[in-house]
C-alpha cells in the first residue's frame, strides 16, 4: 500500500475536493474522521453529477436518474458527496482479497483501515499488479522455502522448482500423494506467481 495518502475531511468543499484530485492525480478521497477513521469516499462519479445535472430539468430527471444522484447534484461538502459505508480493506488482507474487493465493487482505489477503521494507506490497482514484478529465483526460494521443504522433508528424490515468468513448474516424486495437489494449491497462492504446472507424482508410479 502507499503510505503517504491524500484525505479530505467531512466538511471539504468541493472545489478543494476537485484540484487535490487534480493535483494528485487521484480517482477518488477518502473522507476522515477528526480521530482518523474512515466514514466514507468521494471519488470522480460523485462528483460528475454536479455537472451531469447542471442547467436540467430535476424533475424530468428524476424519472431517469437516482434520486441520490441528483441530491449530489446539489452537494457541495465532503459529507454530502461521499459513499458511505466505505469500501475498505484491512490492513492484514492478502493482496487476492483486495483484488476481490475491487473486482466486486468496481473500485480502483482501496483505503487500508487497522482494526479501529482509522486509516493507515491506500492499496491501488496498480499496487496490486507490482507483485507481479517479482523475480522468478524469488518466487523459487519462496516456494522452497515455505512450501516444498515443509511438506515433502524426505522425498523419494528431490522435488525440484523452476518458475519462469511467473509460472512454477514442480517435478519430482512424493512419499505422501495426498500432498501434492495441496502443494500446487499452496504455491498458486504464493504472491507473484501467475500459474502453476504440477508435475508431481507419487512414489511407486510409472
Amino acid at each position: 500500500m502507499t503510505r503517504a495518502v491524500v484525505a479530505v475531511g467531512r466538511g471539504a468543499l468541493f472545489k478543494d475536493i476537485a484540484e487535490r484530485m487534480v493535483q494528485w492525480q487521484v480517482s477518488a478521497l477518502p473522507v476522515l474522521e477528526g480521530d482518523g477513521r474512515v466514514v466514507g469516499v468521494v471519488s470522480e462519479a460523485d462528483l460528475l453529477p454536479e455537472e451531469e445535472f447542471r442547467g436540467s430539468d430535476p424533475d424530468r430527471l428524476t424519472q431517469m436518474r437516482r434520486l441520490a444522484d441528483l441530491a449530489k447534484a446539489g452537494a457541495v461538502r465532503a459529507d454530502e458527496l461521499m459513499s458511505t459505508p466505505a469500501v475498505t480493506v484491512h490492513t492484514d488482507a492478502t493482496l487476492a482479497e483486495a483484488a476481490r474487493i475491487m473486482a466486486l465493487r468496481r473500485v480502483k482505489r482501496l483505503p487500508v483501515v487497522n482494526a479501529e477503521g482509522v486509516l493507515e494507506g491506500v492499496v491501488s490497482r496498480g499496487d496490486l499488479l507490482k507483485v507481479f514484478l517479482r523475480p522468478d529465483d524469488d518466487l523459487a526460494d519462496e516456494i522452497r522455502r515455505d512450501i516444498v521443504d515443509p511438506l515433502f522433508p524426505a522425498p523419494v528424490e528431490p522435488v525440484h522448482i523452476m518458475v519462469t515468468g511467473g509460472v512454477a513448474t514442480l517435478t519430482g516424486r512424493a512419499q505422501d500423494a495426498a500432498r501434492i495437489p495441496l502443494a500446487a494449491r499452496l504455491v498458486r497462492g504464493v504472491e507473484g506467481v501467475v500459474g502453476v504446472d504440477c508435475r508431481l507424482v507419487a512414489a511407486g508410479t510409472e
